[in-house]
């Protein structure tokens, strides 16, 4: 790749800078909401009014950050309009780099919710790809040798459709691409706005295959899913979805492989939430806990796990300690398959408890719980556990693919 292409590779869209500087704003409006909280903090200990609202300070003090906040949110509004012109104007649809697409896919996975919310041109809408390109009705009748067997990779938290592909030790690994060559199938990937609530992208996902099995060229007769992390907890959300509408791809899945997920949470996000409460326990700290609730729907659901709407509706997200899931089991006419890592060079009781694959324990990744009803009740033919291997890891192993490869055979045969 010579400079001039290697420049264009990492140029950003006009749409990611508006975006970025949609975020720019956000943030400086936000900085200065959080340094008014401490200074009315510092009043109030010394008896002065608050202002209006609570944080807020008033007279010729909160006058002056309420100039600030004004004269950011125009010259914000501003710049926005300019670049919302130069979008419609040079922006097209397949502008994305590998580059930009990573850079956008953290900041769906760290705050995609609020930029859904926000109307910011950073947030990805669900698509079906393959080697990176959306593929739609039209895209899909031009498709050389469909087949009749979909193998559907769906990424987790912070992470995007290309990134299932990878080097290790000089050799490609594509664990889905090595699926369906083994199975006659043709490979797609999924990419999503990570952020999102897990039950949010499990409706759509489901929405989205009920469309893929009404334009894709021929009939589809089988669907494997191949997740990773928090795929897998959309994966789930999906079929629940799928079996309450009575969608046609649902009674198409075969198999359903996770890597790594989390089913029943992962401890950084407990932690997060620990820290939300330890800021809001001090009046100095408290402005500050606001940095910690600007965390995704899609990390919170990661706290335990949740696939449902109603593991979380009716709650405030950032309070709620108690795992308020009612269990939701595996899709019992699909072969279900758990491979967990853990960095631990063998099992034994301290590595399972304590050290996982330093994202997510062991016992969640293979669906056990210390309550019976909770526990996913996968057989141990049904789960592999990778020694020495950490969360991301997993993607780049061959042996993974080479385990999924000879369940789903198994099965065939």
């Amino acid at each position: 790749m010579n400079i001039n292409s290697r420049k264009r590779h990492l140029r950003p869209s006009v749409a990611d800078l508006r975006g970025w500087a949609q975020l720019a704003t956000q943030a400086t409006r936000g900085v200065t909401a959080i340094v008014e909280g401490v200074h009315q903090s510092v009043w109030r200990t010394l008896g002065a009014p608050a202002g209006e609202h609570d944080g807020r300070t008033r007279g010729l003090t909160g006058s002056v950050y309420r100039g600030i906040d004004g004269i950011t949110r125009k010259v914000g509004g501003g710049v926005d309009g300019f670049l919302a012109r130069l979008q419609e104007r040079f922006d097209s649809d397949d502008q994305d780099s590998p580059h930009g697409i990573a850079m956008r896919s953290i900041m769906n996975g760290v705050m995609g919710d609020h930029l859904v919310a926000s109307a910011n041109p950073l947030a990805l809408p669900m698509s079906l790809r393959r080697a990176g390109i959306e593929v739609t009705a039209q895209r899909a009748r031009t498709l050389h040798d469909p087949r009749r067997h979909i193998v559907l990779s769906i990424h987790g938290l912070c992470m995007n459709d290309l990134q299932w592909r990878g080097d290790h030790r000089g050799d490609e690994v594509d664990h889905a691409a090595t699926v369906a060559a083994a199975l006659g199938a043709t490979a797609l990937s999924l990419r999503y706005n990570t952020g999102l609530h897990v039950s949010e992208n499990g409706r759509s996902l489901s929405e989205l295959l009920a469309q893929l099995v009404a334009f894709w060229p021929v009939p589809i007769e089988q669907i494997t899913f191949v997740t990773h992390s928090m795929g897998g907890l959309v994966a789930r959300s999906a079929c629940h979805h799928g079996e309450d509408t009575g969608q046609l791809w649902r009674t198409r899945l075969r198999h359903l492989v996770f890597l790594g997920t989390p089913h029943h949470g992962a401890p950084l996000e407990r932690g997060g939430q620990w820290l939300d409460r330890l800021l809001g326990q001090s009046l100095f700290s408290a402005p500050f806990a606001a940095l910690g609730q600007m965390r995704s729907a899609g990390i919170t659901d990661l706290r335990h796990g949740n696939v449902r709407d109603a593991d979380w509706q009716g709650r405030d997200r950032f309070t709620s300690a108690h795992d308020h899931r009612e269990h939701l089991p595996l899709p019992d006419d699909v072969a279900c398959f758990s491979v967990a890592a853990t960095l631990a060079a063998r099992r034994g009781p301290l590595a399972e408890r304590l050290i996982g694959d330093g994202l997510v324990p062991l016992h969640s990744a293979l669906g056990q719980h210390d309550v019976a009803d909770r526990d996913l009740g996968l057989h141990r033919h049904a789960h592999w556990i990778s020694h020495g291997t950490g969360h991301i890891e997993l993607l780049y192993r061959p042996e993974v693919g080479t385990q999924i490869v000879n369940w789903c055979l198994k099965l065939r045969d």
